[in-house]
């Protein structure tokens, strides 16, 4: 025992030796604005002390702190915090800087390689096989899930209401319905007729825990510790049934896609009345797998991917833009005043994909609102090839996050930056910004493909809940504490008071 805890002070040693004569890095780190650099055993001691809570609130500080851009040295590697719409503008115009950076590796045991994480070659062709998957005929047919499913929204909200007050909290709500839709147009099941849904959404929750508890332990970022210290063992035991669940139902829809075939709906066929049965996402993979585009494997990490990234980022959205709902009453009866006019005007109808374009009043709260609150708070990239930042030369490789959270508080950009305000994106305030200061859906290249698919999802959530509901503050904007995640999640219940309207128009 003493003569390994020896050999570990003298690797501790070697590696400090070898961070503090590391020039290529170094010499960057004291040149750009930054916390004090911190060698192997005072950065060792800091991340020790991190918890998700805290993590979270430091990089704020850091934001406010610094005023701009702003750099990490740790462990021999530079990483660049990008805060600053001109920065961020590097990152996601073009197609330079397109690799997620090294942490995304450490989601490759849940995801694999899925079309958040791969790169090159592979990611430009899974790219192109899922795009058709968002083609907007298929998204009228989308919507047609997101109607039904805000409905039974509204009635589990009203049994909540007649059994336990009417103080909601949100993140277990939302959580419900955002898996319930994405299931049902991902993979063409209803989660009803099942029995794992609710151990699935628990098992997403403990990985999320699980990948960001790594980030912050640099002892087991490489693979060997990790093993050794029982930390891939704790993530198998959650990552077991998630994939067993992927893989059940993928069978299922295999069998029934190659019973019935394939559906085209980018030329206008109408899966009601041709096949019986709904399109989803997964025919797009098969029907790439018959073409020898996809393994079944592939197959596994994109539905995966799709079923994390599209549920657990449209919840966080859904939560915040209930939250400001609530605390902003005017603008809440405003949105609601815009979508009584058309479910009015289309009595005994669900409102069409058109109808739901014309909420251009709505269509900015929910911007303003992912302005505030944006589902994913950070991204991550790898650089591809040096450039100057700040008279400095950025070497390649240089890990960059980009804080999305803080990007969308710059005073520059966005005055007064915590006020609520729908107003910041008419069209006329919109023109005079910066491209690249609002992002919630990143850009460039590697935007997310479902973003439209998201916002269709919101605007018919609250055409549904608005019609029923009027929201009141519980949970107080100041009093919300986040933690780090892989998306904007926060320590304590999110409640919000729903109270039925009377004499509400049916919809």
């Amino acid at each position: 025992m003493i003569a390994f805890l020896l050999a570990i002070l003298l690797l501790a040693i070697c590696i400090e030796i070898y961070f503090r004569t590391r020039p290529v890095y170094l010499d960057v780190a004291r040149k750009i604005d930054g916390p004090p650099v911190q060698l192997f055993f005072l950065a060792m001691k800091f991340l020790a002390s991190l918890t998700m809570e805290t993590t979270f609130g430091h990089l704020r500080q850091y934001a406010q702190t610094f005023g701009q851009t702003y750099r990490f040295y740790a462990f021999g590697r530079l990483s660049i915090n990008v805060i600053r719409a001109k920065e961020v503008e590097i990152y996601l115009s073009g197609n330079r800087h397109m690799d997620k950076g090294q942490f995304y590796k450490f989601f490759s045991a849940f995801l694999g390689e899925g079309l958040l994480i791969s790169k090159g070659d592979k990611w430009s062709q899974r790219r192109k096989i899922l795009t058709p998957a968002f083609h907007f005929n298929i998204l009228q047919q989308f919507l047609r899930v997101f109607h039904e499913e805000s409905e039974k929204l509204v009635d589990l909200l009203n049994s909540m209401i007649s059994t336990k007050g009417e103080d909601v909290n949100l993140p277990p709500i939302t959580s419900r319905f955002t898996l319930n839709t994405i299931c049902e147009t991902s993979m063409g099941v209803k989660l009803d007729s099942m029995e794992e849904p609710d151990e699935y959404r628990r098992n997403i929750y403990t990985i999320g825990k699980l990948l960001i508890s790594r980030i912050l332990k640099p002892w087991i970022y490489l693979d060997l510790p990790y093993k050794l210290l029982g930390y891939k063992r704790e993530i198998d035991r959650p990552l077991i049934p998630i994939h067993n669940f992927t893989r059940k139902i993928i069978r299922q829809r295999r069998q029934r896609f190659h019973t019935e075939g394939s559906v085209d709906f980018t030329h206008g066929e109408n899966i009601y009345e041709t096949k019986k049965r709904r399109y989803a996402m997964l025919d797009t993979l098969l029907a790439a797998e018959a073409d020898g585009l996809i393994d079944t494997e592939g197959i596994r990490e994109e539905v995966d991917t799709f079923m994390f990234e599209g549920h657990d980022t449209t919840s966080a959205a859904l939560t915040f833009i209930f939250l400001l709902l609530a605390h902003h009453p005017d603008v809440q009866e405003r949105v609601f005043q815009e979508i009584e006019y058309l479910v009015k005007a289309n009595p005994g109808e669900v409102l069409t994909m058109a109808q739901l374009s014309e909420l251009s009043y709505t269509d900015r709260v929910i911007k303003e609102c992912l302005r505030l609150y944006p589902p994913v708070p950070l991204v991550s990239r790898e650089t591809s090839e040096e450039f100057i930042l700040f008279n400095c030369k950025i070497p390649i490789r240089t890990m960059s996050h980009i804080h999305i959270f803080d990007l969308h508080r710059d005073p520059e950009q966005f005055p007064d930056p915590e006020r609520f305000d729908p107003d910041r994106f008419l069209p006329e305030n919109v023109e005079n910004r910066h491209p690249f200061a609002y992002v919630p859906f990143s850009a460039g290249p590697r935007n997310c493909i479902g973003q439209k698919f998201a916002l269709l999802e919101i605007k018919a959530v609250l055409q549904h809940v608005l019609m029923a509901f009027r929201l009141s503050p519980v949970t107080k904007r100041e009093d919300v504490v986040f933690t780090a995640d892989l998306v904007l999640r926060t320590r304590d219940p999110v409640l919000v008071k729903f109270n039925r309207r009377v004499g509400k128009c049916v919809n």
